[in-house]
């Protein structure tokens, strides 16, 4: 699985063969929440609301790298 990018003790990954909706998950050492591309709602799990805004701010403006990664790392989904 990828790591995108770390902000801080954030990671943001995305998986290869994951189910749909396409999603990423941030990761921290403590938590974890998967996060659908489309609307960066959280599908699972959950974070501090800190650690979501990093995740979400990053995300924002990182939409096309993400759904470009998720779509080379899961063909066909």
């Amino acid at each position: 699985m990828p790591t995108i990018v770390v902000i801080e003790n954030l990671k943001i990954q995305i998986f290869a063969d994951a189910h749909n909706p396409p999603h990423f998950h941030a990761v921290t050492p403590d938590r974890e929440a998967l996060i659908r591309l489309s609307d960066l709602s959280i599908l699972a799990g959950s974070l501090s609301g800190r650690e979501l805004n990093a995740a979400v701010q990053w995300a924002e403006s990182h939409q096309k790298e993400l759904a470009d990664e998720w779509q080379r790392l899961n063909p066909g989904r």
